[in-house]
């Protein structure tokens, strides 16, 4: 064991004079190992950087979460016009589903609806999102709340003058002020604001609206102003599966008993959809795949080229180490010893070379950090696959020039090197 660790002691040693000795030739041999580790750690570390982005902005929402409506996520075979023509669905078949459909865990009626401007004395918060639903939206889409609550099962029901906030109207409207239990103006009444919302900041990807720019009401107060056929409001119902039920199994059943309350025959298309979050995440999730595998195929030509600049430094090493590798021989050093130490130098100038290219990706994901409203993170995972690939690529770079000398005949050698 001592003997390796001397050995790799004295690889070191090498491959530092190495580059001391030729800093250009050395220099440019570990540039292709710099820039194909940069390469591929620096596209892999903004796919998991943008993948953990994403992830974190449809958090708040449970991807086996259903909704259902009369439009689909995604392509139909099914003509537009005739899609158009289907009914919306109602607060009756929200409380059937709530009421009949096993495995449930929570359902929650809402409406998409217009942009409007929101009030409070002279300050107006132009043109926020409004999203009316019933109590459980909160226990479908995670909610976390700067200061207050949201409205309860009774409020819902009765349709209370009550909002929710998000952090940036909050502070358009009150600036410095505690906004909870003071009045804003919305649909030309007057609303006592209960919640107002953590900031959440820009999200890449929104299902639906972003929580700093959305007021939440009572669904049962929009819908006493304005009924239940207004062409402002597109309604959906939305399914949260218990964890325990197979999304197909509830994808059935929901179909199976809208069908029945709807009165549809056999044969008779359905005429609303199931859209199931998952799909959306599994497109992400794809789109993700694709790019690390596009990652990997670009930054292979870099390491391919740092991979031959490293097995021909080692040749030329080799060369002008001839005599020395003599003289080492014809004094009792073994064929694997004279292998490993020049496996050891191809190993150690690929690592400081992977080095090189992690620090550049570290400073440079700090850089783009600070300056852009991103997480760019280097996890440790992309450091261990980094230096793992810098080594993998010094033995195999360094395989054949170091069998070359570890073959060479000791007389030979110090005569060529005489």
């Amino acid at each position: 064991m001592l003997v390796y660790l001397r050995l790799l002691k004295e690889s070191f040693g090498f491959a530092m004079n190495a580059l001391r000795n030729n800093k250009l030739r050395t220099l440019l041999s570990l540039l292709g190992v710099t820039i194909g580790i940069f390469s591929i750690i620096a596209v892999l570390a903004a796919v998991d950087s943008l993948d953990r982005k994403i992830k974190s902005d449809i958090s708040g929402l449970d991807n086996k979460s259903i909704f259902l409506f009369k439009y689909c996520f995604g392509p139909s075979d099914i003509p537009d016009w005739k899609i158009d023509q289907f009914p919306d669905v109602n607060f009756d078949e929200y409380n059937y589903i709530k009421n009949n459909v096993s495995g449930v865990e929570a359902v929650c009626y809402q409406f998409f609806t217009n942009r409007e401007n929101i009030k409070h004395d002279d300050k107006v918060a132009s043109s926020v999102s409004i999203k009316p639903c019933t109590y459980e939206f909160i226990e479908i889409e995670k909610l976390d709340f700067a200061e207050g609550r949201f409205f309860n099962e009774q409020e819902s029901n009765s349709g209370k003058n009550c909002v929710i906030l998000g952090s940036e109207i909050a502070d358009v409207l009150f600036e410095n002020q505690n906004p909870i239990d003071k009045e804003v103006r919305l649909y030309g009444q007057k609303f006592i604001v209960i919640g107002v919302l953590k900031k959440v900041g820009e999200r890449m990807i929104n299902f639906g609206s972003n929580p700093d720019n959305t007021v939440y009401v009572p669904i049962n107060k929009v819908r006493a102003m304005f009924g239940d056929n207004n062409d402002q409001f597109t309604p959906i119902i939305i399914i949260r599966p218990q964890e325990s039920v197979e999304l197909e199994d509830i994808k059935g059943e929901l179909t199976q008993k809208l069908r029945i309350k709807r009165g549809l025959k056999a044969g008779e298309i359905d005429n609303f959809f199931v859209n199931v979050l998952k799909g959306a995440t599994d497109q992400i999730d794809a789109i993700i795949t694709q790019m690390n595998i596009m990652g990997w195929v670009i930054a292979g030509f870099s390491l391919l080229v740092g991979g031959f600049g490293i097995a021909n430094i080692m040749f030329v090493s080799v060369k002008e180490r001839t005599n020395l590798i003599g003289i080492q021989k014809s004094l009792g050093a073994k064929n694997r010893f004279i292998l490993f130490q020049f496996l050891f130098e191809a190993v150690i100038l690929c690592v400081i070379g992977g080095f090189i290219g992690l620090l550049l990706v570290w400073l440079i994901s700090i850089a783009l950090t600070s300056a852009l409203d991103f997480e760019f993170v280097l996890g440790i995972g992309n450091v261990v696959l980094g230096t793992s690939l810098a080594i993998v690529i010094g033995l195999i770079s360094g395989i054949l020039p170091a069998i070359s000398a570890s073959k060479l005949d000791p007389v030979e050698a110090i005569r060529s090197g005489m």
